[in-house]
Order: structure tokens, then C-alpha cells, then sequence
């Protein structure tokens, strides 16, 4: 089945056509900024036209950047607050005519790497975390999701995990790998010692530099880079709207 995948990310949003069936995308990616201030309307605006660039009438998945229960926004940090109570699939079918699911952006990401990328095929307790601008996580037991775990709040040296150990404290302090990959195990090991997952996928913008700190990461359980890179966020988002979709159509 053929779904429109849209990642909405803090500066741009992408978009692609996916076969859920493979996670291949079926058209060339197509990227506009995102608006600023990211208010509904203005990113509704933007997506529209993302729709209307693709010729999409079907299913559209979209990949957001909060925490989404039922379509409803219950967060904002990289968007307007405004967002906040909206149910945002509801408005862009509205806007767009097209059946809309949101999910978190994290979630996306790890839905995509649980069916197509580094966590195919591993039934046991996975968790998927990005590390970027901030850090995100999605947790998997036996292939099932717990939506919106957003553990980066979690608390390490007395501070939010992502304000600790995110890859823009990295680059504001200027630490080095070592400096930055010891506060990361610290973050890794408060994490561990909390959920003992059998598997931890290291995904966002870092996991292409992976080898320049693995050294400095000493926990129990495994841990490996995503797979997926750019294209899980849209991959995830299409897939996660065909299960959802799947879920409404049983009787």
C-alpha cells in the first residue's frame, strides 16, 4: 500500500510517497522549510502544499514533533503552542481532503527501524533514540509501540537528559567526542538502569558519527546505530498511518 509520508522537523519538512510494504519510497523526496513561527495555519499551509505537489488524493502519515494522542497535540517545544489541543489530523484532512494520522516524530523514526531498518525482526525490549537538537525516544516491546515515551526529560547530573547530553549541547560547549560521549554514557546508563532494554538504537543526525564515540560507551545492552538515516521520519510516518488506518477498519 501506497502512503504519503511527511516528516515535520524544527527546519524543514519532507515529504515522499512510500510502499509500506518494502519502506522503499517511490518518489524522489521533496523538502520545503518549515514555517516561522510554525503555527497551525502556516504549517498546514505548507503541507497542503507538499499534498498538492505529490497529486495525493489517499492516506497521508504524518511524522510531528510532539507528543500526539489520537491526532490531538498534547506538546509544543519546536513549534507554536497554539498546537496545543488542536487535532491536527483532523484539520489537515479538512484543509487537504485527504484521511490524516499523526504520530510522534520519534515514534515514526523508531517504526521505521523496527520494520525496515536496524530492530527488523527483534521481538525483544527496544528502545530507539535520537539524539539532535534535543533527544527523543520511542519504545518497543515485542514490535509493539509505547507512544510518546519522551524520555530525554529524564533527569541526569540534576538536568534534563537532553539538556545534559543532546547533540546541541555538544556543539554549544564545543566538548569534545570524548567529553560529550562520557555525558551520552551517563545519560545511556540512567536510561538502562531504569527500563534494561535488550537493545538501544542510536538514531538522529549523530548516529552517522557513531564510530567517533562509541569507545566511550560502556553499558550493558546493545547498542547500534539506525539504519535508516534521513528517510525514517517519512518511512515511519507512512507506515504508522497504514496501522492505524488497518486498526479503524476492523470491526
Amino acid at each position: 500500500m501506497d502512503v504519503l509520508g511527511i516528516d515535520i522537523g524544527g527546519t524543514g519538512i519532507k515529504a515522499a510517497v512510500v510502499d509500506t510494504e518494502t519502506g522503499e519510497l517511490k518518489t524522489e523526496r521533496y523538502r520545503l522549510e518549515t514555517p516561522h513561527p510554525a503555527t497551525p495555519a502556516a504549517v498546514i499551509e505548507v503541507v497542503s502544499s507538499m499534498i498538492k505537489h505529490f497529486d495525493w488524493k489517499k492516506l497521508v502519515g504524518i511524522g510531528f514533533p510532539a507528543a500526539v494522542k489520537h491526532d490531538v497535540v498534547k506538546t509544543a517545544s519546536n513549534i507554536d503552542s497554539s498546537w496545543v489541543g488542536l487535532n491536527a489530523g483532523a484539520e489537515i484532512e479538512k484543509a487537504t481532503g485527504c484521511p490524516t494520522h499523526l504520530i510522534n516524530d520519534v515514534d515514526a523514526a523508531g517504526y521505521a527501524e523496527m520494520n525496515f531498518g536496524a530492530g527488523q525482526d527483534n521481538n525483544a525490549n527496544v528502545m530507539v533514540i535520537a539524539v539532535g537538537t534535543g533527544i527523543g525516544t520511542a519504545l518497543f516491546s515485542e514490535g509493539t509501540l509505547f507512544a510518546n515515551s519522551e524520555l530525554g526529560f529524564i533527569k541526569v547530573a540534576g538536568v534534563a537528559g537532553e539538556h545534559y547530553a543532546a547533540n546541541s549541547v555538544r556543539e554549544k560547549e564545543n566538548l569534545s567526542w570524548k567529553e560529550w560521549g562520557k555525558r551520552l554514557n551517563k545519560y545511556l546508563e540512567r536510561i538502562e538502569s531504569l527500563f534494561y532494554p535488550d537493545l538501544i538504537i542510536l538514531g538522529g543526525g549523530i548516529s552517522k558519527k557513531f564510530e567517533k564515540f562509541e569507545k566511550y560507551i560502556n553499558i550493558e545492552c546493545e547498542i547500534i546505530p539506525a539504519q535508516m538515516k534521513n528517510n525514517s521520519g517519512i518511512i515511519g510516518a507512512a507506515l504508522a498511518a497504514r496501522h492505524r488506518l488497518a486498526e479503524m477498519s476492523e470491526p
